[in-house]
């Protein structure tokens, strides 16, 4: 994923050949759409170890001959680098409704060097794979080998940006790198494959977004060869790609063996404004071979991305970032109706949401139009707190979960509202007889119509800009709904009732309409419902919002099983949990989040996570008598609605106090400036010749910091030579990402600070963010030259800040282009500079090869934990002072938060945006991200429970660079609690 794709207006995709695969891999006819009637969903997935069998057909995926809606969030493990934290989210997720779980896999994030690949600690895949097993989650794993995601090089590592092949080809050279990378990965995976019982890895993708050699028989080279790789490494899943747009590439049968074996599922992707009416991508669109899933008829709709967010890039330029508060306004949860749905309404049977938990891009990990957060607007935030846009998610996925009818559906007959501003999509399942309407309002205004050619004359109202789903001739339990104004939720049976949930709007009237041949005995269980009966019909209606839940049992009416209407808005609705358990299904009411359910002789052991007071309500399978609730015993009785229903509330969370931040030790950190500074352990940069797509300028010496294995972080440069006293100026050309940096000395004098300047959109989609920094020497240093010996040694002393590689989003090879220094002269003199270079050492073999960068603190241990800063001096913030170069803070502090209290903590840190410095935060030794104060916008950094010490001490480091233009920093550092909730997750230290 890129900038460039993500700002098409219209995107969209394809499909593929219909067969199911056995556990062997061997493709077997899944026969035709009709052969595969619609029935029960499939169960949990778990690795139950037992062979399954997974196909498709045009409707949908086929799981051991059940269909499956594929209902998926994405999250990039990568980006939080705590595991246990990812049970955390998964568990969230799956609670809300996700039933799959989309992964990046990134390869230079598990390679520090050629042939060496780490999946241990904080890149334990297979660690992750388990996870979402025990979760109860699909993996669908996309491990490249190129990825994008917004990282550094598109997750090539970085020893790849200086080797010789042509990445994203059929060169053999790339090829060779690149079987070494998916033999690693794919032993970890073959291992946790669903149709093998021993995982949940359901669908596998190859390459990322490939459109720039779809035409070339080398780009249909490069695909068959990763396919054939993949299938001969034990993957024998379902794979597909996706592609950058609805474009038609990649569909079955266009390369090699792919969708010849009927394998291979066309997928696409799609990231529409928030101000774009909702397009038909999906099979019931219009757009012909290339308009989406029509251009691959014979496989299931497809939507391996679709927009959950937007990254935001820096400030302070043609990028402009404003903050992740701006995407989660502008893509809320009326954009995830209007679009999701109308997505569903076109025949998207397999839907990933990107992203769902965005994270956080630490280290050196981001690629350079993004900063550290990853937030992405997501419906979690990056300190994994739930939004309001999960209301949306969790109704949808409930519904996909436990309304097995809308798997398979046609477009029905035409229908229109009676007010033209609602457009209708009428879709019905040929099996059931079930019909589901999408009444979507693009207008400005809320519209209230009926849908006369539906025979639904009870006004429907939708709000503006926004969409609502809903059903008829739908079975619930052992009734039949006729119709209903707001949307269906969840249907289940509990016990000895049928349980049905509907959803909408606070303030909307719901009315339910159920089919009733034999007047029944309605219940009002709470004051606000009513009902009638006519004509063999029962008519409900409840307004939404008004007191919680409002509840309506419905007895005698020819069926001998009672039914139980429940009628929920958004903020109710998300804390409504349905459950599979062994012994049967349950709804829990009340929580913020329920994580598992238990059932162990006649109680139910519930755990989940609270964040006030709140009630606990629980209708179970029959004989459960006792709650208990994190470990303890709730107090119960018997409701009228046959729930267990608490006694006495649910405790909250005592929000846990934050200690200031004071005590801080200083200390310089750029002694590599000074003339007497000792690099002879440096690397001499003498080479003559690069791989790097930057060309060397005649007559230099190759600089770029690739070449001599420094490809993350900071890089420093020392010149030496002797005489040519009658130096002016220098001019040092070099290459960063935007808001990179360069920061020069000569003979420890000060010459400036040169910021690179933000390109033009062309220069920056080639990846040439190039600059040249001029330097006129001052008066005093001229004078000291002229006055000094014939054979003076002189020290020209640079340091870059590279902030990283480009994404090559179009395979151009751009991520080879040259990082650091690429060119030095002089006016007045021509030296002959010998150069040495020096970048990050050894990687840290517990934070990974981009955790640290050159910086001398860095190479000295000053941001470990177990430093000894003794002989620093005590320092103040705010600090004021005006210098260029790295200066150091360092202090200690002690966290106490209760046991049993999930804590997010954040570090914000704030200043006079006038100031011109920029801050590296590393807490106990990791690299947490890059604080800009006259750039912006992230002024708050997430600090992962794990490697934040929630009952112990911590350190914290922060490496400033500051130009010298103006006082520097850091100004005020502070903690604060981005969210906290009475459960979590066990969390060890990382």
């Amino acid at each position: 994923m890129e900038l460039s794709r993500r700002t098409f207006h219209a995107l969209a995709g394809t499909a593929t050949l219909g067969f199911a695969l056995t556990g062997s891999g061997s493709p077997t006819s899944a026969g035709t759409a009709r052969s595969v009637p619609t029935g029960p969903p499939p169960p949990v997935p778990r690795a139950d170890g037992r062979r399954h069998e997974v196909g498709f057909d045009r409707y949908s995926l086929l799981v051991d001959g059940r269909r499956l809606v594929i209902w998926s969030g994405e999250m990039h493990p990568f980006r939080l680098p705590s595991p246990s934290l990812w049970r955390d989210v998964l568990e969230k997720m799956r609670a809300h409704g996700y039933n799959a779980v989309s992964v990046y896999v990134a390869w230079n994030h598990h390679s520090p060097a050629p042939g060496r690949y780490d999946f241990t600690g904080v890149r334990d895949l297979d660690l992750f794979l388990r996870t979402a097993a025990e979760t109860g989650l699909y993996v669908i794993l996309r491990p490249g080998p190129y990825i994008n995601a917004e990282v550094d090089a598109g997750g090539f590592p970085g020893w790849l940006t200086a080797t010789e092949g042509r990445a994203r080809t059929s060169d053999p050279t790339y090829l060779r790198y690149v079987d070494e990378w998916l033999t690693a990965v794919n032993a970890i995976v073959a291992k946790r494959l669903f149709t093998r019982g021993t995982g949940t890895v359901l669908l596998y993708q190859i390459e990322n977004e490939y459109d720039a050699h779809v035409d070339e028989p080398s780009g249909r080279a490069y695909m068959s060869y990763l396919y054939e790789k993949v299938r001969a490494d034990g993957i024998d899943v379902p794979l597909f790609h996706n592609d950058k747009g609805r474009n038609g590439h990649w569909t079955p049968g266009s390369f090699g063996t792919g969708g010849e074996k009927g394998r291979w599922l066309y997928g696409f992707d799609g990231y529409p404004e928030p101000d774009e009416v909702p397009p038909d991508w999906g099979h019931f669109g219009t757009g012909g071979a290339k308009g989406g899933a029509t251009a691959s008829p014979r496989t299931p709709g497809f939507v391996p991305e679709f927009g959950g967010g937007w990254f935001d890039p820096w400030g302070g330029s043609w990028f402009d970032g404003k903050g992740y508060a701006e995407a989660r306004r502008t893509r809320d949860a009326a954009y995830e109706r209007r679009f999701y749905l109308t997505n569903l309404a076109n025949g998207i049977t397999l839907h990933n949401v990107y992203m769902t938990y965005g994270g956080t891009s630490w280290g050196w990990l981001p690629a350079p139009v993004v900063y550290t957060s990853y937030d992405y607007g997501a419906a979690f935030d990056e300190a994994r707190n739930a939004t309001p846009k999960l209301a949306t998610m969790h109704q949808i996925g409930q519904l996909l979960r436990h309304v097995p009818d809308l798997a398979k559906l046609n477009r029905g007959k035409a229908v229109q509202a009676a007010d033209e501003r609602i457009k209708v999509y009428h879709l019905a399942n040929p099996d059931t007889g079930a019909h589901f309407y999408l009444l979507r309002n693009d207008s400005e205004e809320t519209v209230t119509s009926t849908l006369p050619d539906a025979g639904i004359d009870v006004p429907v109202t939708v709000p503006a800009r926004d969409a609502k789903l809903i059903a008829a001739g739908l079975r619930l339990g052992r009734r039949t709904l006729v119709h209903a104004t707001v949307q269906p939720m969840l249907s289940l049976t509990a016990g000895r009732q049928d349980i049905a949930v509907f959803a909408g709007r606070r303030g909307d009237l719901a009315q339910v309409v159920l089919d009733c041949p034999d007047e029944p005995t309605p219940m009002r269980l709470d004051p606000e419902p009513a009902w009638a009966y006519n004509l063999g019909k029962l008519y409900v209606t409840a307004p939404l919002g008004v007191g919680e839940l409002s509840r309506v049992r419905i007895e005698s009416d020819g069926v001998d099983t009672p039914m139980l209407l429940l009628f929920a808005d958004d903020a109710t609705a998300v804390r409504l949990w349905p459950y599979e358990t062994p012994s049967g299904r349950l709804l829990v009411y009340g929580p913020a989040l329920l994580r598992s359910a238990v059932l162990r002789g006649s109680t139910v052991h519930l755990t989940g996570d609270t964040t006030a007071l709140t009630g606990l309500e629980v209708w179970g399978p029959r004989g459960i008598t006792h709650v208990t609730w994190n470990g303890r015993p709730v107090p119960t009785r018997i409701s009228g609605s046959g729930s267990l229903l608490a006694l006495r509330p649910l405790p909250g969370v005592t929000r846990p106090a934050l200690p200031a931040l004071d005590g801080w030790r200083r200390r310089a950190g750029n002694p590599e400036s000074e003339p007497d500074f000792d690099d002879s352990d440096w690397t001499t940069a003498d080479k003559e010749t690069t791989f790097s797509t930057t060309p060397v300028p005649g007559g230099q010496p190759v600089l770029f910091a690739d070449d001599y294995g420094f490809h993350y972080g900071d890089v420093w440069y020392r010149g030496e030579w002797t005489g040519d006293s009658g130096i002016e100026s220098v001019s040092l050309a070099y290459s960063t990402g935007t808001q990179g940096l360069l920061m020069a000395w000569l003979d420890g004098e000060p010459l400036g600070t040169h910021r690179m300047p933000v390109p033009d959109k062309e220069r920056a989609r080639q990846g040439t963010w190039t600059a040249e920094a001029g330097f006129d020497l001052p008066e005093r240093l001229r004078k000291k030259l002229r006055e000094g010996e014939p054979e003076q040694r002189h020290v020209l002393s640079v340091l870059v800040r590279r902030m990283q590689h480009d994404m090559d989003g179009e395979a151009l090879d751009t991520h080879k282009a040259a990082r650091g220094l690429t060119a030095v002269t002089f006016e007045g003199g021509s030296p002959r500079v010998k150069w040495r270079i020096q970048g990050a050492t050894t990687p840290d073999p517990v934070r990974g090869p981009m955790n640290n960068g050159g910086l001398h603190g860095e190479r000295e241990g000053w941001h470990l934990p177990e430093y000894d800063d003794g002989d620093w001096k005590d320092a103040g913030l705010p600090a004021g002072d005006r210098r260029q170069g790295v200066t150091w803070y360092r202090t200690d502090f002690r966290l106490d938060v209760a046991p049993g209290v999930d804590a997010s903590v954040g570090l914000v840190l704030d200043d006079d945006p006038e100031r011109a410095y920029r801050v590296q935060i590393f807490l106990n030794g990791w690299n947490l991200g890059q604080y800009i104060n006259d750039v912006g916008p992230q002024h708050t950094f997430v600090l992962p429970n794990g490697i934040v010490r929630t009952r112990g001490a911590n350190t914290l480091a922060l490496a400033v660079l500051s130009d010298g233009s103006t006082p520097s920093g850091p100004g005020e550092v502070r903690l604060t609690l981005l969210g906290a909730a009475a459960g979590g997750v066990p969390v060890k230290p990382v």
